[in-house]
């Protein structure tokens, strides 16, 4: 199709989508999908930017454009990987540019037009200047909306939230009285999916990577258990809605076991 003259290709491929999206009809789909949006600066590398940010903004725009897909196929959760507690350590120079165009990403799908509830979770406190307050305001302003829950990963790292849920679960007991030695005795699973940084996310049907590369770097270690992985080879700034139809395609043909 890419040998196509573009008057011809783009019919074709809005053809070949709406095709794909009728056979989806009626078949099982996720319920909270993750995704990573990996491969901003090779994108921009390879479209011939000189300033690899033009790739994170090309990104951040992606970003509204593939919730509305989510929502009209019915999906209830996202969560969206954006920055990594590990990308905290980069240079002031890169991770300052890469902050503001989170912030700017994070406002526009928090705008009063947009019908998401949007949560910012990830160790908010290691952000630099004053992102933590701008990102939770910009969230807040989004609390009681109904439709779509978006959970936007920043400064995030699966096994920080880990170990911050199992504090967690320790301070609330304590601050209530409780005996710390009692709660150690009958800790179990549930008492960290309580406390995530998204109880309500503690399940995550379907994991999908932009890019090709093929790992999680972390993302959403425990809520992963059972999820169903999806690698695409594009890279983020050029996903398509075909590519997420085809990933839920995917989804649908997959017989989940949960490990019995």
């Amino acid at each position: 199709m890419k040998l196509l003259p573009m008057f011809l290709r783009r019919p074709m491929e809005a053809l070949y989508e709406h095709r794909l999206a009728s056979t989806l009809e009626g078949l099982p789909r996720p319920q909270h999908v993750g995704i990573m949006l990996d491969g901003n600066r090779r994108w921009a590398r390879q479209a011939g930017h000189a300033d690899v940010r033009e790739g994170y903004r090309a990104g951040g725009a992606k970003a509204a454009e593939f919730l509305d897909w989510c929502a009209a196929a019915g999906i209830g959760h996202v969560t969206l990987f954006m920055l990594s507690d590990d990308n905290l350590g980069r240079p002031a120079e890169q991770l300052g540019p890469l902050i503001e165009i989170i912030e700017e990403t994070v406002r526009d799908i928090t705008a009063a037009v947009r019908p998401w509830e949007v949560q910012v979770i990830g160790s908010l406190d290691l952000l630099p200047g004053d992102s933590a307050r701008v990102l939770k305001e910009a969230a807040a302003a989004t609390k009681g909306r109904g439709g779509l829950r978006v959970d936007v990963a920043v400064g995030y790292g699966g096994r920080r939230e880990i170990v911050d849920a199992v504090r967690s679960a320790f301070e609330k007991h304590v601050a209530a009285g409780g005996d710390p030695l009692e709660l150690a005795e009958r800790f179990d699973v549930d008492d960290i999916s309580r406390h995530l940084y998204s109880p309500q996310a503690a399940q995550t049907d379907f994991i999908i990577r932009t890019s090709g590369e093929q790992r999680l770097s972390g993302f959403l270690l425990w809520q992963s258990a059972y999820a169903e992985m999806h690698w695409v080879d594009c890279y983020w700034p050029a996903f398509r809605r075909v590519d997420f139809l085809r990933a839920l395609r995917s989804y649908a043909s997959r017989e989940r076991r949960y490990g019995r």
